[in-house]
This record gives structure tokens, C-alpha cells and sequence, in this order.
């Protein structure tokens, strides 16, 4: 088995995982962070986690942590009509043999809470306000000068740092960038209502609203609003640009609407960007995971899911091989395709809510993707 030192760039989601399931495989492992400290480093509202997010996460021995702080459902979710008459249920995937919840919600900070203070169990060592200024891998290791000046002698390297990876321009021959796919995603935390004990979606006229339970007095509101990445209205006017949007909805997202959404500071909205490297996602000793080569758009919940699965499958493989090479291949020939599925169903789904795919069966595709992903990984 390999064994050795791993630095592993990033100290998001993808990056924490992958330090901690890298870890019990035996390596020694650094994990360097650009921002100050744990909470400073958190974007966002709540995560869904599906059930392979919760498989990866028992994995690493983090799922009962999740499922304690946050909000394990019964199922899926639930489609309303834009007036807030029931369409129809969507119970979720099970896995054979598993009692795991078919979702979880959670906010992000108790996510990175839970993921940091297990990377610090297991004996990972995190750096924060750290990122590098070089990689030369010189094929016996990857020599990494830090941004303090100091250089240090890796292994392999670990590519965890996001759709902006500054880790890829040193695995990929050419300039490779997510691409913004025309909508963006309004978020704001709201007093979970009794009927948000699942993924609630109202269907309107001009896009999909929905909530997601993540806690047991707290939900999240989430509405995915079609417009041009320069048209990002100012801070202020966030709360009434979403009132808005919402405007033609009855039902829960009335409700909300009308009592919950009034604070601008409150409202969180994010580009939803897509991208798949086709090519290798390795070179030599430096390797990429999560949105560095798969950034995912929200429709499915499974960006984070993914990134936790490439730790688990990524520690798996070092594990089973006596060299990084066939490690680096295996891992990504038992993510790839999985991947791209959901890159792919995301990108079509975001494509159906904006009216540009014509008879796409969005229920049909959604219980293909939760299907595959309950197969093992």
C-alpha cells in the first residue's frame, strides 16, 4: 500500500472529507485553506445530503453526526402546482441493506463543523490563511512553496479547491472554467414549517421554487431565477427581487413569501455553473476532486454528495495499489461516468425550468439519477 505525505489544497466540503478518509488510509495529511478560519470559509445556507452523501459520510464516520444536528426525512420530496395543490410524492432512493434516510438536511456551518472537527480527530493538520504559489513535481514528489515563502515536500498534491482550482492550471494543458448556465439560485433561511419534512417543490410559471427541511425548527427557501450573470441586482434589493419572483406562487411559497422574506442581508444568491473534465484528472502527483472537475448546479442536491464520494472512492483506491498512477487511474475511471450523469441531469433539468428542453420528463430522470446513485460507488 502507498503510503506517505498528502497535501491536500482547499478546506471546503471536498477537501475535508478526502482528509479525513485519506487519513485512515494511513498517510499523513496537511490541509491548506485561503480563508482565516473554519466559519469564514462557509458559503451559503443549508446542503442537502442525499442518501449516497449520507453513505459517504458513514463512511468517514461523520453521517450520525449529520443526522443529529440536522433534519433526516422519510422521503424525497413532494411537487406542488404554482397555487399549492398536490401534484405528486417522490419517495427517494434506498440502498439494499442500508437504514439510511433517503435525505438529510443540515446548514453548512454544522457540515463543516462536523467534517473539521474529525479531520482534527483522525490527526489531519489544518492551515488556514494558507494557500501555495507553486507546484513542481519533480516525479519522486511535488515540491509546494507556500504563500508565508516556505517550501515543503509532498507526496501528491490534492486538488480540492473549487470551480476556481488554481490547482488545475497544473493538471489540465488548457484553460479549463466552469460556464454559468443562465440562471441563479436565491436562497434565505426560514422557520421550517410542519409540512417541510421533505423537498417541497411548487412549479411556476417562470421557474421552480422549493424548500428543504435542515434542521428541526429551520428550513431553507430556494427559488432558481433565470437571468443574464451582469444583471445581479445590488445587495439591497435582494429580498424585494425574490418577493418578485415569488409573486405569482400561492400555497407554502406565498406564505413565506409574505411573512419570511424581508431582510436583503439574509438572501443568498450564487451563479449555478457546469462543468466536466473529460480529460485525466490527474498528473503526475497532483490530482483534482469535486468542483475542480465536476461543478454540479443545485437541481439534484448532489454537488457536495459528489465531492465526498470522490474522497471516499480517492482513499479507496490508494489503498488497493502500489503506485499513484494506477490509484489516480482507478479513481477516476469509478467516477467519472457517475459524475457525468449528474452534471449532465442537473444541467437538463436547470435547462427544462427555463423553457429551453421541450418535453424533457424532469420526475423520470430525477428517479434515474437517485437510482444510480444508490448503487454502489
Amino acid at each position: 500500500m502507498i503510503q506517505g505525505k498528502v497535501l491536500i489544497v482547499g478546506g471546503g466540503i471536498g477537501g475535508l472529507a478526502t482528509a479525513i478518509a485519506v487519513r485512515n488510509a494511513g498517510f499523513d495529511v496537511t490541509v491548506i485553506e485561503r480563508h482565516a478560519d473554519l466559519h469564514s470559509s462557509v458559503y451559503g445556507v443549508g446542503i442537502i445530503q442525499p442518501i449516497n452523501a449520507l453513505r459517504a459520510l458513514d463512511a468517514i464516520g461523520c453521517a450520525e453526526a449529520c443526522m443529529a444536528v440536522g433534519f433526516p426525512a422519510t422521503a424525497w420530496g413532494s411537487m406542488y402546482d404554482v397555487d399549492g395543490n398536490f401534484l405528486f410524492a417522490m419517495p427517494g432512493a434506498r440502498i439494499e441493506g442500508s437504514d439510511l434516510p433517503p435525505l438529510n438536511g443540515l446548514t453548512r456551518p454544522q457540515l463543516h463543523e462536523i467534517l473539521t472537527n474529525k479531520a482534527n480527530e483522525v490527526g489531519a493538520d489544518i492551515h488556514y490563511s494558507t494557500t501555495f504559489e507553486s507546484l513542481v513535481d519533480d516525479g519522486e514528489a511535488v515540491e509546494v512553496t507556500l504563500s508565508d515563502g516556505s517550501t515543503e515536500r509532498f507526496d501528491f498534491v490534492v486538488g480540492a479547491d473549487g470551480v476556481r482550482s488554481q490547482t488545475r492550471r497544473y493538471v489540465l494543458d488548457e484553460e479549463i472554467q466552469p460556464r454559468y448556465i443562465g440562471q441563479s439560485a436565491f436562497r434565505i433561511n426560514i422557520p421550517r414549517e410542519p409540512e417541510i419534512d421533505r423537498i417541497i417543490l411548487q412549479e411556476g410559471p417562470s421557474g421552480m421554487a422549493g424548500f428543504v427541511p435542515i434542521g428541526p425548527d429551520l428550513a431553507y427557501l430556494f427559488y432558481n431565477a433565470q437571468m443574464e450573470k451582469s444583471d445581479r441586482p445590488a445587495e439591497a434589493d435582494l429580498a424585494d427581487i425574490l418577493k418578485e419572483h415569488l409573486a405569482p406562487f400561492g400555497g407554502l411559497t406565498g406564505r413565506v413569501r409574505d411573512q419570511h422574506i424581508n431582510d436583503p442581508s439574509a438572501v443568498v444568491l450564487r451563479p449555478e455553473e457546469s462543468l466536466i473534465v473529460e480529460g485525466p484528472w490527474h498528473k503526475g502527483r497532483i490530482v483534482l476532486l469535486g468542483d475542480a472537475v465536476h461543478a454540479i448546479t443545485p437541481h439534484m442536491g448532489q454537488g457536495a454528495a459528489q465531492a465526498i464520494e470522490d474522497g471516499v472512492v480517492l482513499a479507496d483506491a490508494l489503498s488497493k495499489h502500489p503506485d499513484l498512477e494506477s490509484a489516480f487511474v482507478e479513481y477516476r475511471e469509478r467516477r467519472f461516468e457517475r459524475c457525468k450523469l449528474i452534471v449532465d441531469t442537473s444541467l437538463a433539468i436547470g435547462e427544462w425550468e427555463m423553457g429551453r428542453l421541450e418535453g424533457f420528463d424532469n420526475v423520470a430522470a430525477t428517479n434515474h439519477v437517485m437510482d444510480v446513485m444508490a448503487q454502489p460507488i
